[in-house]
């Protein structure tokens, strides 16, 4: 979509502005103003930013905000691995260790949650703009994927229930991040520059929060799916009445809720704002593994049981 961005030789642009401060002052953007015009024909709806967000963290906070993303990560990846290796052995006889060392267990998803609510001003090294959906993906296929503890077990029921709850709020401030952020995007690409400022334009149509060319949202149906699948995880594992029917619900929102991370994911691949970087293509290339490496553990689960049956 880089290609798409407002061409200086077609607008009303100034020579002493430079590109790269425009997006800045675009991307950054958290609230826009519209304003009476004088060509109602011609520029029906003028715009500016009323608003940015302050200045950059340190770089030290992005160094810590990728080594906490790597590490977790990797984690998530042995133990997935781990987990096809032994796929004679249930999930559910995982240490509950192991749980700690999960984006979605107590430690990891409240600094993550930390990260996400400061998220607009981690801008150096890791644009949290572009990275945060992956690092909620992430989160999402960790709760998903692990089912980690005993039945009838209240330290479960309160450990998925915190889960539940760091997803929700990942989720509202994933969109605090890339809503401006999808809203400068659709400004400076479909406006033409009214000369008046830095990020003055005019529309043909009103500039909605989060823009209309990016649909991608952090509160979705992915994120309702992931939270049904858990929120009946819980209810199945304290209840032995009609077991059966909350299993299988269960498994279909858990299904739905891969499947629309798959969708997600791949979307966000193929309508980048801006050109992606080394960073993007690395945090969506390693979601990618681990649906499939998913999809592998089901698949040799599967056969597992289909031998068991025969013998």
């Amino acid at each position: 979509m880089e290609s798409q961005i407002l061409n200086p030789k077609v607008a009303a642009f100034q020579p002493e502005w430079d590109m790269e401060d425009i997006r800045m002052a675009f991307f950054k953007c958290t609230r826009w103003q519209v304003e009476d015009t004088l060509d109602p024909i011609n520029c029906p709806f003028h715009y500016f930013c009323e608003t940015i967000y302050p200045g950059n963290y340190p770089l030290a906070v992005d160094v810590l905000v990728i080594f906490l993303t790597t590490a977790s990560y990797l984690a998530t990846l042995v133990i997935m691995l781990t987990d096809i290796s032994r796929r004679w052995r249930p999930c559910l006889s995982q240490s509950q260790s192991k749980r700690f060392l999960l984006p979605s267990g107590p430690v990891l998803l409240p600094l993550f949650l930390l990260a996400l609510a400061k998220g607009q001003r981690i801008n150096n090294l890791l644009p949290l703009s572009s990275i945060a959906p992956a690092i909620v993906q992430l989160v999402q296929i960790s709760a998903l994927a692990f089912d980690i503890g005993a039945d009838k077990d209240p330290r479960y029921a309160f450990l998925e229930a915190s889960t539940i709850s760091g997803i929700l709020h990942a989720s509202v401030y994933l969109d605090s991040i890339i809503l401006p952020y999808y809203t400068g995007f659709d400004a400076l690409v479909t406006s033409s520059f009214s000369g008046e400022c830095l990020s003055c334009v005019c529309r043909k149509e009103v500039l909605v929060a989060g823009g209309k060319l990016v649909s991608y949202r952090g509160c979705s149906l992915t994120t309702f799916c992931v939270i049904g699948a858990l929120c009946l995880r819980i209810i199945s594992r304290l209840t032995s009445e009609n077991k059966g029917k909350f299993l299988s619900v269960k498994s279909l929102l858990e299904t739905l809720a891969w499947v629309l991370i798959t969708k997600d994911c791949i979307y966000l691949v193929a309508n980048s704002p801006l050109k992606q970087s080394l960073p993007e293509v690395a945090a969506f290339g390693g979601i990618l593994v681990l649906i499939c490496l998913h999809l592998l553990g089901k698949f040799c689960a599967w056969i597992t049981q289909w031998n068991r049956a025969r013998n």
